[in-house]
């Protein structure tokens, strides 16, 4: 009975955490819109200012990019930089690449 109290007690002490993480920024603001009593102004959207137009054949060349390498490229030179690519990845993990550690028959 005596732990049941104590666990009680000590949830209604503590409380709940919250699981979200809260940017230092928007941290700050929570705490003066709590303060003042005032809902501050969200600033406006990064994209304003930009050129739609820009914008729109800029995603269009995204789009198509990595189709149109692929294409360029010949069979030999897509297959060493897919070895170079795995190279970089494995040397992030501290390990050597996977063709430098084998027994050679």
């Amino acid at each position: 009975m005596l732990a049941y109290v104590n666990s009680r007690w000590y949830d209604m002490a503590m409380g709940k955490r919250r699981n979200k993480k809260l940017d230092v920024n928007l941290l700050a603001k929570s705490i003066v819109e709590q303060a003042t009593g005032q809902k501050l102004k969200e600033p406006a959207p990064d994209d304003e200012g930009k050129n739609p137009a820009a914008v729109y054949l800029g995603r269009l060349g995204g789009l198509k990019g990595g189709k149109a390498r692929a294409l360029r490229l010949s069979a030999d030179e897509r297959s060493l930089i897919a070895q170079k690519a795995a190279k970089i990845r494995w040397a992030k993990h501290g390990e050597k690449s996977g063709t430098e550690g084998k027994d050679k028959q």
